[in-house]
């Protein structure tokens, strides 16, 4: 009998049991439910960082934020690409996206089926929105009405693993080859540039603008010009800095050549109302100092004021900054990209005799707060940290340097280039001018250690 009636209390709890279980998820569904309306209250960080990096990933390779009105209405920018074959869009460094196009193009190019010296080609990769950073608009003869730009033209490039110049899309890397300059010089109109420049230079005509801008030359782009006047530096050279990387900016402050700027945010709405032209808000009351920047003074470039309904710019900066802070460096692999043994003598320079991580601190290789130096503690020039509000350089962030010293996914011709302007042709020019500048008594070995400890990161 006892053990009869454990197997019934056994069974019966069994059943119990089961029954629990049947009527649980009921109660899991009224609690979900209760779940999902706190959840539409307080948002929900996983779908919105998925919605961020998806937006923003859109806004960086195809939003012009209506800068249309610009480059094509204005400048007329179309009436040139309209003539341009893609032999002479690839020489001037635009970058094809392979996986924009279909299959059967993409072998056809790779085996000389398609006439690149046909401008009827150029307008058709453009409207497949396989030519990165350039958006067109066409009449209904297939031909370009209107060109705009968008941040992909000079921060992102392609692998070129079907033809040089073309291949997979890589966004964040600059694109070291595209001749920012030549491309705004061949716009029919420069008027609108020129205008702008007379407010510090009275003399100034479309010819002589013309030249400053084919004096960037390739990865290279002046964005204080329009703020300043300033074209050429004392020595001669060109004012133009090279175009920035926009990979492994997460975790730290100062983001651009000089110091003083803001965040990647504050550039991202500087250059899209800015230097790109589009339809948006800026404010920065430091423009106001006409002895600094005359241009910008005289013109309001601080004050730029839109109609939130008619703003394309301001409401995409969440989203766009989300995406950039996303994009993770480059890593370089042992063996192919650095010498392993090597760089690990090296590490024990950086951070011992050669003292770079008192400004590079590892593992961000910049200052974590207010990464910026004046020129008198680089013991450089001032010219162009005078050009920017805080008189003074950034500490850059060394991540994926190698790429450059490689000289992966660009033309030889435009590899290393290291400092802002592009003085140092390789990465040991770097060391062995700070060797000179702060007296660090680094032996040839240490200094060949500490490349490749440098391409390491």
């Amino acid at each position: 009998m006892t053990r009869r009636y454990g197997l019934v209390l056994l069974t019966a709890g069994v059943f119990i049991a089961l029954a629990a279980a049947i009527a649980l998820p009921r109660t899991r569904s009224r609690a979900q439910r209760g779940r999902e309306r706190q959840s539409s209250f307080l948002g929900s960080a996983e779908e919105n960082s998925e919605q961020l990096l998806s937006q923003g990933r859109q806004i960086f390779r195809f939003d012009t934020f209506g800068d249309q009105a610009f480059w094509g209405n204005q400048l007329r920018l179309h009436q040139a690409v309209n003539v341009l074959t893609p032999n002479q869009a690839l020489a001037l460094g635009l970058k094809v996206d392979a996986e924009a196009l279909p299959s059967s193009v993409v072998e056809a190019i790779k085996h000389g089926g398609v006439n690149l010296n046909d401008p009827s080609v150029t307008r058709m990769l453009i409207k497949a929105n396989a030519v990165l950073g350039v958006v067109g608009f066409f009449g209904d003869n297939g031909i370009l009405s209107s060109v705009g730009l968008t941040c992909a033209l000079c921060h992102s490039t392609v692998d070129d693993s079907v033809a040089p110049g073309i291949g997979a899309r890589i966004d964040g890397l600059a694109n070291r080859d595209l001749n920012v300059g030549a491309i705004a010089a061949a716009a029919p109109n420069l008027q609108p540039v020129v205008d702008l420049l007379k407010l510090a230079d009275s003399g100034i005509t479309a010819a002589a603008v013309r030249q400053v801008l084919n004096s960037w030359g390739p990865g290279k782009f002046d964005a204080e010009l329009f703020l300043d006047g300033k074209a050429f530096q004392p020595n001669g050279r060109s004012a133009a800095t090279l175009l920035p990387n926009a990979r492994g900016l997460a975790g730290h402050n100062l983001h651009t050549w000089t110091g003083g700027w803001g965040t990647v945010t504050y550039w991202n709405a500087f250059v899209a109302v800015n230097e790109l032209h589009g339809i948006g808000t800026f404010f920065d009351e430091r423009f106001d100092n006409a002895d600094q920047f005359p241009i910008a003074s005289k013109a309001g470039l601080g004050h730029v004021s839109t109609d939130p309904d008619s703003d394309q710019v301001s409401s995409k900066l969440p989203a766009l900054q989300f995406y950039q802070l996303a994009l993770p460096a480059v890593k370089p692999r042992p063996n192919e990209d650095f010498d392993p043994n090597a760089a690990e003598r090296g590490d024990e320079l950086f951070s011992g005799k050669a003292d770079c991580n008192r400004c590079h601190r590892e593992p961000l290789w910049t200052e974590p707060g207010w990464n910026q130096h004046t020129a008198e503690e680089m013991k450089i020039d001032s010219f162009e940290a005078d050009r920017s509000p805080g008189h003074a350089y950034r500490t850059m962030n060394l991540a994926g340097i190698f790429v450059r010293e490689r000289g992966l996914f660009m033309r030889p011709a435009n590899k290393g280039r290291f400092y802002h302007d592009g003085r140092f042709a390789t990465l040991l020019d770097v060391v062995n001018s700070y060797n000179d500048r702060f007296d660090l008594r680094l032996t040839e070995p240490e200094k060949n250690d500490l490349v490749e400890y440098l391409k390491s990161l």
